[in-house]
């Protein structure tokens, strides 16, 4: 049973940036990715991108490039969402999960989820 823990999450300004954190329960998760997703209220769970936990290859939905950045740490078992020139449209509950399925980008294709950690962008 993987665990997963959000954190980072928070309020603030239009322009602003905020860097999220997913730590991870296992210390052996070569097999696995690991995916951001958002949701905001009355929307559906939306695929912001993953990173493969052994290689580091990351893959980001189309309308996240440039803006967002996923990197790992493998020494702290942690997934970092790294969020520049945010948006009030980027408000939303940010989840990261976690699977051995490849190349996933579906909420249906994740086993193992976080709490979520709410995001606030104020304009």
């Amino acid at each position: 049973q993987v665990q997963l823990v959000e954190s980072g999450g928070g309020l603030v300004q239009a322009g602003g940036s905020l860097r999220l954190s997913c730590a991870t329960s296992e210390r052996t998760l070569s097999r696995y990715y690991i995916g951001w997703f958002r949701q905001a209220p009355g929307k559906e769970r939306e695929f912001v991108g993953r990173i493969s936990w052994s290689g580091g290859v990351t893959y980001y939905a189309d309308s996240m490039k440039g803006r967002f950045t996923i990197s790992r740490d493998n020494a702290k078992n942690t997934v970092y969402l790294q969020m520049n020139s945010l948006k009030p449209e980027d408000t939303a509950v940010y989840y990261c999960a976690a699977t051995e399925h490849y190349y996933p980008s579906r909420v249906g294709e994740f086993n193992y989820w976080g709490q979520g950690t709410q995001v606030t962008v104020s304009s």
